[in-house]
């Protein structure tokens, strides 16, 4: 199913909300960002994590159980007719959450975790390999060659930003075309690279306005697909709140976004 999302006119969109939360809230967002999608033509892979495994603070809400949080995932793919993904961090992990979803997401620290993405390219499925806050976008191809030798064709990276200081994200743009270089798709987190984390606090900050600068950039370089994560109460998210788009204000970003290729196409 995955397939169908690349190649189109103008990119392809991996947006939901951080964490499993609940049923309800899920298929809320995957029903108002399909509708989004299908309006404007964007292809759609609803995402959203089954847990989350890398918490600063031991009280983060880390999820609802696995397999109640994947079955979920796959309902709102299937109900909407769209592919699934989400992250994964150990090989035991990817056979698990392949039974569920189209897409294996590899979190940015675990990139060079070569098991992992060795595991993740057995099952078959897509494997979206994030690029660590560490790493330059030219040593990524090491990753790619990873998956490919272990068999498996289908892979994507995603740019999240790199470590400026203890506190903060930087893009470089020149990533997403050399990237793009090794023969894959390109997604720019546009999520993500807007994190502040190391808080004293324990629970990661963000820059959730500037989102829309992020997206309009990476689409202007010419990017495949942006990766939006987004909730209706972002101040009630159980995960990641304070970085997520307000699921309101997708819309009308997205019609600029689309604005924005069709200029640079023309």
């Amino acid at each position: 199913m995955a397939a169908h999302i690349f190649g189109k006119e103008y990119f392809f969109l991996i947006a939901g909300p951080c964490v499993v939360e609940s049923e309800a809230v899920v298929l809320e967002i995957a029903r108002h960002v399909k509708a989004v999608c299908q309006s404007l033509d964007i292809p759609f892979v609803f995402k959203a994590s089954y847990r989350k495994a890398n918490r600063s603070s031991k009280k983060s809400f880390t999820g609802i159980g696995d397999i109640a949080a994947l079955e979920i995932i796959k309902q709102a793919g299937l109900e909407l007719g769209v592919p699934t993904t989400t992250d994964i961090h150990t090989e035991e992990d990817a056979a698990m959450a392949a039974a569920y979803v189209d897409i294996l997401q590899i979190p940015a620290f675990l990139c060079r975790q070569s098991s992992l993405l060795e595991a993740a390219a057995a099952t078959g499925k897509y494997v979206n390999i994030k690029k660590g806050q560490f790493m330059s976008p030219e040593a990524m191809q090491f990753a790619v060659q990873k998956v490919r030798e272990a068999g498996n064709d289908k892979v994507m990276l995603t740019d999240r930003g790199t470590t400026f200081g203890y506190q903060d994200l930087v893009v470089d743009y020149r990533g997403l075309p050399t990237m793009q270089g090794f023969g894959v798709p390109v997604v720019m987190d546009c999520t993500h690279s807007l994190q502040q984390p190391n808080q004293v606090s324990g629970v990661t900050g963000g820059r959730p306005e500037l989102i829309p600068t992020i997206a309009k950039a990476a689409v202007a370089v010419g990017v495949d697909g942006l990766f939006i994560e987004t909730h209706p109460r972002p101040h009630e998210a159980k995960s990641d709140g304070a970085n997520m788009l307000p699921m309101d204000q997708l819309e009308p970003l997205l019609r600029q976004l689309v604005a924005i290729r069709k200029a640079i196409r023309s």
